[in-house]
């Protein structure tokens, strides 16, 4: 397993952050941008394949995506897995153990990754004082819950060819809102695995299915994971309409 590495000193304040500038996220009034930079209380270096937060166990930290990639999931007791979201900047981790006593999924480190550490504690003065910030918050677990319920429509309804076409179609676009698409065709760090584990086939029918997407010229397989050659193409493969988002919080 791989390791974490606490940062007391910030590599990037608040005021600073990379993340603030983008198109997507809307901005802070003063008084939040303060409370928050106090709210902040270090950053953590996470490498490729950590553990960021394991199932049952009570955390006193909460965690913003600065940079990087990351899964949600949860095992079964003979060690199955189903990957149930993707995480990347700007995305909160750690809300609901924050909220309900303990973690209900574990989240697991896709790429090198660094987060800003904010302690639990202080979400009860967030609450009482930045009611702003507090339906920020609010709004992040309603989009959590809409993403979940757009995932679960593709399990349950969209043939294998759809699903998985809508899947990297909507990690792509999460991607680009989150400015990780730059001047290139946007890469997902993904393995087929991870893949089969999202949309519960097995590899064999998976890699099939990716093969089916390569041969339409929607995507290519590269070492580093997926890249993304036809967005619209897979939205429309998937019967998708997009995200549709305005500009989001940023906590």
């Amino acid at each position: 397993m791989s390791s974490q590495h606490p940062q007391s000193a910030r590599q990037y304040s608040c005021e600073k952050c990379p993340l603030r500038p983008l198109p997507a996220f809307r901005e802070f009034e003063s008084q939040e941008l303060s409370f928050v930079s106090s709210f902040k209380k270090g950053e953590l270096v996470v490498d490729k394949g950590a553990t960021v937060l394991v199932e049952g166990s009570h955390s006193a930290h909460l965690y913003t995506v600065l940079s990087g990639w990351a899964f949600r999931y949860k095992l079964l007791s003979d060690g199955r897995r189903q990957i149930l979201n993707y995480s990347m900047p700007g995305d909160l981790i750690g809300l609901q153990g924050s909220l309900m006593g303990q973690m209900q999924h574990s989240v697991e480190a896709l790429s090198p990754m660094l987060l800003c550490v904010f302690e639990r504690d202080q979400l009860h003065e967030l609450y009482r004082n930045y009611p702003g910030l507090a339906y920020d918050i609010t709004w992040m677990a309603s989009r959590e819950e809409r993403m979940l319920d757009e995932n679960l429509l593709s399990i349950g309804r969209r043939s294998a060819l759809e699903r998985t076409a809508y899947l990297v179609a909507f990690i792509s676009s999460r991607a680009r809102g989150a400015g990780l698409d730059g001047k290139r065709p946007v890469q997902i760090p993904i393995t087929q695995q991870h893949i089969a584990d999202t949309l519960g086939l097995s590899l064999v029918h998976t890699n099939k299915t990716i093969r089916k997407l390569i041969d339409r010229k929607l995507i290519a397989w590269r070492d580093g994971g997926c890249e993304i050659i036809d967005q619209d193409g897979l939205k429309d493969l998937a019967g998708w309409e997009g995200l549709g988002e305005e500009r989001r919080p940023l906590i």
